[in-house]
């Protein structure tokens, strides 16, 4: 991405900002807008320089309930979707029931190649944001991408987010379309057999939920699981539990995650599938591919995960991006983000048995 798609971008999250500042004059600053996110020191020279440029540009705001509404209409202002039709893609909004009596319907989007004959694998998809923000349309231009290289199909969901709707809901919403992917199959035209499940972020985190809470239901089988820097441990960020001090500067930072947490957990005990890392067992869930980021505030968590799919028994493949943060696939260009989609799309194809 260059300079000037990165402005055209972030013009809408830039306005934010200057409300914000304006709104906060005189002020005491926060520790979340801390550029050193109360650190004594920069990690700024760990980056691999061709991600800085995007991370520059990347806006700057305060993260609290009063300002959601505004950070999440600029999110939406800021998303440019990908030409699908240019890429013999076809992008459907489709509305599905809720799983349990009386939750709303799910919006996904369904993405699926043009004049596919044949069954498929298919990916259910989850996107990021903290369980608090970010919708499909956050996510399009990748989804699309990989569906016009592996000619598969995925159904991304439009969870809902904390706090207006603490968990289970977002794990609800996801169970719900895991479970119309399977019932609608043979309508869809996927294999059954060969649905993966996968995100990034907080998408991570909801898929890795949703991987135990369908291993435990036992109602629909889920054959590998895709997670990207995952969100899966409530502790990461607390006071007891404040980690690599390296780790967590950027995009996504320790007060962050805490505000998230307590969103979406609602004042509940923290326990799994909720919280991923919470579980007891991780035996018996699918073949895992998990990626993580070397400045990454959740790198410790995801490599400690990685290490307990191993130890009980799940086929697991971990990666580390070194010289990357949260969010480093803004940097379109990069070198690193290049080898990541590589990796991502080579996994599912893998999982998927796509070839």
């Amino acid at each position: 991405m260059d300079r000037s798609s990165l402005n055209s971008s972030t013009a809408p999250f830039n306005d934010l900002h200057r409300r914000q500042l304006k709104r906060n004059s005189g002020m005491r600053l926060r520790s979340d807008q801390n550029p050193l996110n109360s650190l004594s020191m920069t990690t700024r020279h760990l980056l691999d320089p061709e991600i800085i440029p995007a991370l520059d540009a990347f806006p700057q705001f305060s993260l609290d309930k009063e300002s959601l509404p505004m950070i999440r209409h600029a999110a939406a202002q800021a998303v440019q979707l990908a030409d699908a039709d240019a890429q013999g893609v076809t992008r459907e909004e489709v509305v599905l029931p809720g799983w349990t009596d009386g939750a709303p319907d799910v919006r996904c989007l369904v993405y699926q190649p043009k004049n596919r004959t044949g069954v498929t694998g298919a990916y259910l998809h989850l996107h990021g944001g903290g369980y608090i923000l970010g919708a499909p349309e956050g996510s399009d231009q990748h989804n699309v991408n990989l569906v016009s290289r592996l000619s598969f199909v995925i159904v991304s969901v439009d969870y809902r987010l904390a706090p207006e709707h603490p968990a289970p809901a977002a794990l609800d919403d996801s169970y719900a379309a895991l479970a119309w992917m399977h019932q609608k199959a043979e309508e869809i035209g996927i294999d059954p057999d060969r649905i993966a499940i996968g995100g990034e972020s907080a998408g991570g985190g909801l898929a890795a939920a949703l991987a135990l809470f369908a291993r435990d239901r036992g109602e629909y089988p889920i054959c590998f699981q895709v997670l990207t820097y995952p969100m899966i441990d409530d502790r990461t960020g607390s006071d007891d539990h404040p980690g690599d001090p390296l780790t967590g500067e950027f995009v996504w930072t320790r007060e962050r995650n805490q505000l998230g947490w307590a969103y979406y957990l609602g004042g509940a005990v923290p326990s799994s599938p909720v919280v991923p890392s919470r579980a007891t067992s991780l035996k018996d869930l699918p073949p895992t591919w998990l990626s993580t980021a070397a400045l990454d505030l959740f790198r410790d968590e995801n490599i400690a995960y990685a290490q307990r799919l191993l130890r009980d028994g799940v086929p697991t493949e971990l990666i580390l991006y070194p010289g990357a943060c949260h969010g480093f696939q803004m940097a379109q260009t990069a070198g690193v983000t290049k080898q990541y989609l590589r990796d991502h799309a080579e996994a599912l194809a893998k999982g998927l048995r796509l070839t």
